[in-house]
């Protein structure tokens, strides 16, 4: 495999993101034109690096912990696969954390410290995940980690830059969407739930164990899709807010996997449309917050 192939396979860079929730109450509060989007494209690319350093921290950290062995039934690690030098992807993610670090001092200059805080947060939380002398994801936070910084952080911090506050709807908001991000690492843990055990890696699921992991999956899918009706009651959604409910067949398909035992290599098809979830509700939910009616 090629060097540049193989980078691209350590990145893991997600096909789509979840769109932005822009300021959907903010009248003449948010920023305009030219300003908000320089301020949406920074976003956006310092999420992203972020997103690539953690992958790369994931992929050096659990290789040298002895998480990542042969015949693990996730996605390759280039590390573990002999891809690429354990050298080689520490410096990768020292240089993806930096490029960050340099998209954020725009961000920085429009949102001031309280920004640059959460960048700084959100960097050491993509170490320390996997990293460290106590790594969260080996010691059952890895759930809390992502759904405060892939969820409130991410939604609450993008509402924040582009509007210069955090709102009750904003932290609503981001509570469906810290819920089906956690999801995609709920499926992950379970999946791993045996060799996770053996190398000693004491995920939430290997904590509770397999069934309390599938009852898991399915609160927080039921969790999220009971927060369009919270959003209405709060007065953060107009008539539209059931949209999001359109994506439930696809929630119940997977939800009805995962609840019905699947088990290894299986539940990589169901992590594929977990993620797939969170794009159709993430998007369905910025249509009815930005209709109005």
């Amino acid at each position: 495999m090629s060097r540049p192939r193989a980078w691209l396979m350590a990145a893991r860079i997600p096909r789509c993101r979840r769109p932005s929730r822009r300021s959907w109450r903010a009248r003449g509060r948010g920023r305009a034109g030219a300003a908000a989007g320089g301020v949406l494209a920074a976003t956006l690319a310092a999420a992203l690096l972020i997103q690539i350093g953690t992958n790369l921290a994931n992929d050096l950290y659990d290789f040298r912990r002895g998480a990542d062995r042969p015949g693990r039934m996730g996605p390759v690690r280039v590390t573990q696969a002999g891809l690429l030098t354990e050298r080689d992807v520490a410096r990768g993610m020292v240089a993806v954390f930096g490029a960050a670090v340099l998209a954020g001092l725009y961000l920085a200059v429009v949102g001031g410290w309280p920004i640059v805080a959460v960048g700084l947060a959100s960097i050491a939380a993509g170490i320390l995940y996997t990293g460290g002398p106590w790594p969260l994801g080996y010691h059952g936070l890895g759930d809390l980690f992502v759904f405060v910084f892939f969820g409130v952080v991410a939604v609450t911090g993008t509402y924040y830059l582009q509007t210069g506050a955090v709102t009750l709807g904003a932290l609503l908001v981001s509570v469906p969407v810290g819920l089906l991000v956690t999801d995609i690492l709920v499926v992950n843990n379970l999946r791993d739930i045996e060799q996770d055990r053996r190398a000693g890696k004491r995920t939430l699921a290997v904590r509770i164990g397999e069934r309390a992991t599938q009852i898991q999956y399915a609160a927080l899918v039921a969790g999220a899709f009971v927060m369009p009706l919270v959003l209405r009651l709060a007065g953060e959604a107009g008539a539209l807010f059931w949209l999001p409910w359109l994506s439930a067949p696809l929630a119940w398909r997977l939800v009805r996997r995962v609840l019905g035992g699947e088990r290894g290599p299986g539940l990589n098809e169901v992590l594929k449309g977990t993620g797939r979830l969170l794009l159709a509700y993430s998007m369905l939910l910025a249509v009815a917050l930005a209709w109005w009616p």
